[in-house]
Order: structure tokens, then sequence, then C-alpha cells
């Protein structure tokens, strides 16, 4: 058994906010229904890079699904969705822009209407209300906007891209799940589902409690680079090793940096912990950066990684899938696709005793199981085939 074992989910998301939600409900056991429009289907498929002509990011994020085409501009596409609803699924999550899914009589006010139970997730840029509800968006936009890249930089120069697409994935994404399963667990308590209104601006602002907690205590805004989580500290830092790679050094608590300061043999550091916007602090990072200079990085591992002092590796993601500790938690693992044979896949983050999640199916072809799903809705082959002809399914 899996923990979410008889949740039907119908997903009519795409790219990348809305199917790595999907995907770590499917591996969690829920049957997920990829709900695709018959042409294209969604884009993630066609977008390099390409293993076997399949994209990439198709093949990662949309396994553990089932997939259906349904053309919901045409009346028997909406009304085939309408039945799906139901016919007892439990949620449905979609990202269009407010109001599109209105428009086309597929709205949650629609829905709930066949289905009160139904739990209807929207995911959004910046919400189903207020000044920015219409606008067109993507990751830059809304950690721009909810503060995240203000604070993301060296000091004094511009602001850096994060190396991830964090309003997608956690504001989004992770978000989206945490919503649906709120939901679920309410319905329990009520009988009844409800409708979740999630904006990735909103998850974005809900991100930065370190720095909102600085301006509503201070009434200043942070600036990059500058403070303790941010660079603005020789013991919360990266530095460059002798041979071009990068250490990340995060000795915040005085017995890290002491065992730190031991360690570089700068034992006269060890009860004189660096505090923000001290001369003296950037002496120590200058001096660190030098130290750091005079040795490879597996030797700075070697050293420091015994001596209890919040040092470790900055890897490359190639690095990253052969880290031993990775490994040991099973976050890669490989499954066999049809198509493009065996490929490897990131693993189930969340470990249960009792009711272990899994990668369990490769990404579906489009419309894999278009015909499945509607025989079991009660449609006849000829039926089926009219409904092929028409454009309806693919």
């Amino acid at each position: 058994m899996r923990p979410l074992e008889g949740i039907t989910i119908l997903d009519l998301t795409r790219l990348l906010p809305g199917p790595y939600g999907t995907m770590l409900l499917g591996d969690l056991g829920a049957e997920v229904i990829k709900i695709e429009e018959p042409e294209q289907g969604d884009y993630a498929r066609w977008y390099p890079p390409h293993i076997q002509q399949i994209g990439s990011r198709h093949l990662l994020l949309n396994r553990s699904k089932k997939s259906i085409t349904l053309n919901l501009k045409k009346p028997e596409g909406r009304s085939i969705l309408l039945k799906m609803v139901e016919k007892g699924a439990d949620v449905l999550i979609e990202q269009f822009r407010p109001k599109v899914m209105d428009r086309l009589g597929v709205g949650y006010k629609d829905l709930e209407k066949v289905n009160p139970r139904l739990i209807y997730c929207s995911l959004t840029g910046f919400g189903q209300d207020g000044p920015y509800r219409d606008l067109a968006g993507h990751d830059i936009n809304y950690i721009g906007i909810g503060g995240i890249l203000g604070l993301t930089g060296p000091q004094g120069g511009p602001p850096a891209l994060p190396g991830i697409q964090i309003a997608d994935l956690v504001a989004g994404g992770l978000y989206s799940v945490i919503g649906i399963l709120a939901a679920l667990m309410a319905r329990q308590k009520t009988g009844r589902g409800q409708f979740v209104d999630i904006s990735m601006l909103d998850g974005v602002v809900s991100l930065i409690p370190d720095a909102a907690a600085l301006f509503f205590a201070e009434g200043e805004s942070p600036r990059m680079g500058e403070r303790r989580l941010t660079g603005g500290l020789p013991q919360y830092q990266t530095y460059r090793t002798q041979d071009g790679k990068y250490l990340a050094v995060g000795a915040l608590e005085d017995k890290f940096w002491a065992n730190l300061s031991r360690a570089l043999g700068r034992p006269e550091w060890a009860h004189q912990v660096p505090k923000e916007r001290e001369p003296r602090t950037q002496e120590i990072k200058e001096e660190m950066t030098r130290i750091f200079l005079t040795k490879p990085r597996e030797e700075w591992l070697e050293i420091l990684m015994k001596e209890d002092t919040c040092v470790t590796a900055v890897h490359s993601v190639e690095e990253t899938f052969k880290d031993p500790q990775v490994l040991h938690r099973k976050m890669l693992v490989e499954i066999q696709h049809p198509k493009a044979g065996r490929i490897r896949q990131i693993g189930v983050p969340i470990k249960f005793s009792e009711t272990p999640g899994e990668v369990r199916t490769p990404a579906p072809e489009i419309g894999e199981h278009t015909e499945d799903i509607l025989e079991g809705l009660g449609y006849n082959r000829e039926t089926i085939d009219r409904l092929r002809k028409e454009g309806v399914i693919r």
C-alpha cells in the first residue's frame, strides 16, 4: 500500500510547476490522469534535451501517470471531463490563467455541481484576484516581485539568477501538493471538496522569512551580499580551491567556527566570531580566500569533514548523482521506458516506514490511456472512433 492509493487526480497542467507536484503525488500512489490537448500535448514532450527523441524533462516529470487526450474546446471533450469528475475524481489541478476554465464551462462552480467532493486546485502566477491577476509571467518575474532576486547576488553587483526555478518548483509545485493534501484532510471532516487558489507570487513571498523579519524589526531592506546568510560573513560563504572547484562553508555556530579556525591554522580566530559589517570580518574573509586556494578541494574535504566544521563540496549535477549519500538514499533510480530504454530518474524524496512511495511507471505516450479510460466511462468502440475523427481525442 502507498500513502495516496485510491485517490484519483485529473492533471491539466504542463511544463514544470504542476507536473512536478503531480509527479510527487503519483509517486506516493495517487492515480494521476494527465489530460492533454490532442495536437501537441504537454510541450515538455518535445523540448530538448532529448532521450531517443523524447523530451528528457517529460520523462522525469510525468512518470507515475496516465495520459488521455481531450479537446476541451469541443462540447464532447468537456462532456468527457465532466463525466470523469462525476465518476469519482478526487482532485483536479490546472494552471491556466484565471477564468479560462470558467469560460470553457468546466470551472470549479461547474464541476462541483456534479461532484461536491471534488478538490479543485488552480495554480497561477499571481492568483485568482488582484491587479496582476491576468498578467503573464515566468519564474524570474515571480522571484523578482517577491524579493528573492533582490536578495541574491554579490555585494554591489547585479541580481543573480538561482540555479533552479524556485517559484515553479517550490511556490508552485510543492505548495500545490500541500494545498491538495490539506484539502483532502479537510474533506475527511466535512465531506465536501473546495477550491484551492495557489499563487506562485504568494509562495515566493512566504519564502523570505529571514529578510522579512529584519525588515519588520528594523525597517531595513536587506541588500545583496551583506547579511549573515547572503554573503556578509566569512563563516557562511563559498570559497574557491586550488583546483578551481568550490567549498561551501556553513560554520555559523560558535563551536563550528572554532573547529574551522583551528583546522585552518588560525586558532586565534576561534573566540572572535566575525560579525556583519565589521572591518575585521572582511579581513578574515580575504585571509580565508587565500588559505583555501592553497589546497585542492578533496584535500580540504579530507581535513574539514572530520572536524565538525559544516564544510562540504559545491557539486556539479554530475557530482551530485555520484555522491555516496545521494546514492545511499536512493535519490537516483533507473526505470525501463518502452522507447527511451533504461533511463535515470530522481528518486522519491519522502521516505515512509510503512507505505513507501516509488517511481511506479515511466512517463506515458501522449494519449496512451485514452481508450482504456473512455471504455471505463462507458464509451463503446464506435463512439471512440468517431471522437477521434472529430478531433475530440487523438
